[in-house]
């Protein structure tokens, strides 16, 4: 057996039956090591030395947990409540409502979608933004898992299409290891060649809005009664709220840094006033606290992940897909993708995944006859494949956690699997038409 798939699949299995994400991957990394051959000690030292290489992302989302709630304390999220509040109170018919529904979703997927390119401050503006809405959301029913695809969408979507933000990020990393592989690519070209693939994502998110989650959902709202608020805001604090997300926007694109970036962000509500010097140390610990368990499961992802390279099976996978493809294009590019996905879906990050993939798909892809279109689009599409309904990414983890707060959204069955079937299997049909039309 091939100790990819295994630990995946372990990972998986438990991660489906509610045991916690992090002894899931755990689990699975001790497994897959074991079956790729290597001993308890070398799996735990293999695991071991992974996990140092997650504490950046750790250390970055802590701080941008930290710089939320700053920015909460400034009443900037209860000053975007109101605004909603104030567009759907007198919307009390089924007509009105209706409109109140399409309008919050529309406003939480234009967010999602700036936090990528445009401000891209990632999932920061989770825990800002949604569980101040969750009541609203209650008093209408929305379902969560609805709102969880939308997130998720304006988290992957954007990145692999637009070449601004963190999309400029990936499309360089996937334009510099295709090179490294032997194919020259032209930057310019792959947002172009990427809006196949992100097409079937558009075919989810339609689907997830109007038929998988239109249905009213009962939740129990008096559990997060508190979260109406009872901060006060001013013009100067939502004028500074706004200079602060801009100044880490600014600054995490030049350092390339969501650390300080975050920071910047930080001292800048600091500094201003905006939060009381003596309320730093509550608020960033709160803050880090909400974000501590994201961090722990990108630790254990990174362990996971160096397993999985040690024991040398990502490349066997591959290999033997290929020897199994022969010269077939069609089931060539159908099993990179799902060797692409099964990759993904343990390593959690699209990001992580190229370097991993390309330098075997690219030769691959090149033997098979496919252009180099067509091999930038195997190469991404199976990259970003995963990311949408990873138990350890944080484009899953990121909407949990400002879904979760009153204990009524499951990380796996509300997150994971709803954006898996809405995105994941999209992307596999979608970036096999791309890889046979290009």
């Amino acid at each position: 057996m091939n100790a990819v798939v295994v630990a995946v699949a372990v990972m998986l299995l438990l991660s489906l039956v509610r045991v916690n994400v992090v002894f899931a991957l755990i689990a699975g990394a001790l497994v897959g090591g074991l079956t790729g051959g290597l001993n308890v000690n070398e799996t735990i030292a293999a695991f071991t030395s992974g996990v140092g290489g997650g504490a950046n992302i750790a250390l970055s989302y802590a701080l941008l947990g930290g710089f939320a709630v700053a920015i909460s304390h400034t009443g900037l999220p209860k000053w975007l409540v109101d605004v909603v509040l104030k567009a759907v109170s007198n919307n009390e018919d089924s007509r009105g409502k209706a409109l109140s529904k399409a309008l919050i979703v529309f406003i939480i997927l234009m967010i999602s979608c700036f936090s990528q390119n445009l401000i891209p401050i990632h999932i920061a503006f989770i825990p800002l933004l949604i569980p101040p809405m969750l009541y609203i959301m209650n008093e209408l029913k929305i379902d969560r898992r609805l709102i969880a695809c939308v997130l998720t969408f304006g988290l992957t979507a954007p990145y692999i299409l637009l070449p601004v933000g963190f999309g400029q990020l990936f499309q360089q990393l996937l334009a510099e290891n295709i090179e490294k592989s032997g194919l020259a690519v032209n930057l310019a070209d792959i947002p172009g060649t990427l809006l196949i693939p992100v097409l079937g994502m558009v075919v989810g998110l339609i689907i997830a809005i109007f038929f998988s989650y239109r249905r009213p959902r009962k939740y129990i709202s008096e559990t997060i009664a508190h979260e109406k608020d009872e901060s006060t805001y001013t013009v100067f604090s939502i004028i500074m709220s706004f200079v602060a997300i801009i100044v880490t926007m600014v600054v995490q694109i030049l350092t390339k840094s969501m650390v300080f970036g975050a920071m910047s962000g930080i001292l800048i509500l600091y500094i201003s006033r905006s939060v009381k010097w003596n309320e730093a140390d509550s608020l960033l610990t709160n803050g880090m606290q909400m974000m501590a368990f994201i961090g722990f499961v990108m630790i254990a992802a990174s362990g996971f992940a160096e397993v999985l390279a040690v024991t040398g099976h990502v490349d066997t996978l591959v290999k033997s897909s290929a020897e199994f493809i022969g010269g077939n294009r069609s089931l060539g590019a159908m099993l990179m993708l799902i060797v692409g996905l099964l990759v993904t879906m343990g390593i959690g990050s699209s990001f992580s995944t190229i370097p991993i993939i390309a330098t075997i798909f690219v030769p691959l892809a090149l033997e098979l006859g496919f252009s180099p279109l067509a091999t930038i689009s195997l190469v991404g599409t199976a990259a970003a494949l995963g990311d949408a309904g990873s138990p350890a990414s944080d484009s899953t983890l990121g909407p949990t956690a400002g879904l979760n707060v009153d204990g009524q959204h499951n990380h796996i069955w509300d997150s994971c699997v709803p954006t898996f079937i809405h995105y994941n299997i999209p992307l596999v049909i979608f970036g096999w038409i791309a890889a046979m039309i290009l």
